[in-house]
């Protein structure tokens, strides 16, 4: 039986591997979200959006769609979700929000296809969870192209630079996402 150190090492060092926009990638976000809304209870889920590369039109991205699922509790999302979608076949992570163990912690699950090949991150926090900024970075992409091929370049030369080692290509990106999330909530700011 994999320890949890194996899991997180196993997964960590999976290949990155960048691709193309792929109009698909909405399509399947809209799949998986009707999936999760018929498996989990809806007493525990709110809002459920795409966030992340594969959510900015043109943008390349590793081809796994990140969702942001708002849960009620994240201590339900742990004992009642978790267990059913673990039953489904989908790895789960008690995950911390920054760092590789400071709290908070959130629920993180990995769905893959039929050869293992992940498809799908679901990243579970409550709602007032700084996850949500993301969509703010998201956005701003979206409406500032120039931004968006910024990143996608950045992403390029780090899935080259770390191959087989997610945890260096998530930190290297960092700064941009940081820099480009404060320009978002100042442009995105209410007057």
């Amino acid at each position: 039986m994999e320890t949890l150190e194996e899991r997180i090492r196993r997964v960590t060092q999976e290949e990155i591997g960048m691709a193309p926009y792929d109009p698909a990638w909405p399509l399947l976000f809209e799949e998986e979200k009707k999936h999760l809304l018929r498996i989990v209870p809806q007493e525990l889920i709110g809002r459920i959006e795409h966030f992340g590369s594969t959510a900015v039109p043109y943008l390349a991205a590793k081809s796994i769609v990140d969702m942001l699922v708002e849960v009620t509790s994240l201590g339900k999302a742990k004992s009642v979700i978790a267990p059913v979608l673990e039953a489904k076949g989908y790895d789960y992570f008690w995950r911390p929000t920054r760092g590789d163990d400071g709290s908070p912690f959130y629920a993180w699950f990995i769905k893959r296809d039929s050869a293992g090949k992940r498809t799908h991150h679901i990243h579970m926090v409550e709602k007032e969870f700084e996850h949500w900024d993301r969509l703010l970075f998201r956005d701003y992409l979206i409406k500032h192209p120039p931004v968006a091929k910024e990143y996608e370049e950045l992403k390029y030369r780090l899935a080259a630079m770390h191959p087989n080692d997610r945890v260096a290509y998530t930190n290297a990106k960092t700064d941009f996402i940081v820099r480009v999330t404060e320009a978002a909530k100042k442009h995105y700011k209410p007057v």
